[in-house]
């Protein structure tokens, strides 16, 4: 890779502000706000809305919907049999 081109990866701790978890991964993005993690080393922290603790998804919460294929949403429509 060239020098100078590439942003720096580094960990962070990313912080899903809904549930207050918490996890270590990489990124490229910089906070100034950091965090000691459970190694005793400090890491930026890095604020998320969601995150697999809270995505409904993953929750089980998500509610399924069944709109039906375009033949069935078109014959329904206009009452055709």
């Amino acid at each position: 890779m060239k020098k100078n081109l590439h942003p720096e990866y580094h960990p962070v701790i990313f912080l899903d502000t809904s549930t207050g978890y918490k996890f270590l991964s990489g990124s490229t993005k910089t906070s100034n706000e950091t965090m000691k993690w459970e190694d005793g080393n400090e890491y930026q922290v890095i604020r998320v809305e969601v995150s697999s603790d809270s995505h409904p998804f993953y929750t089980g919460a998500q509610r399924v919907v069944e709109r039906g294929g375009r033949v069935e949403r078109f014959k329904k429509k206009y009452n055709i049999g």
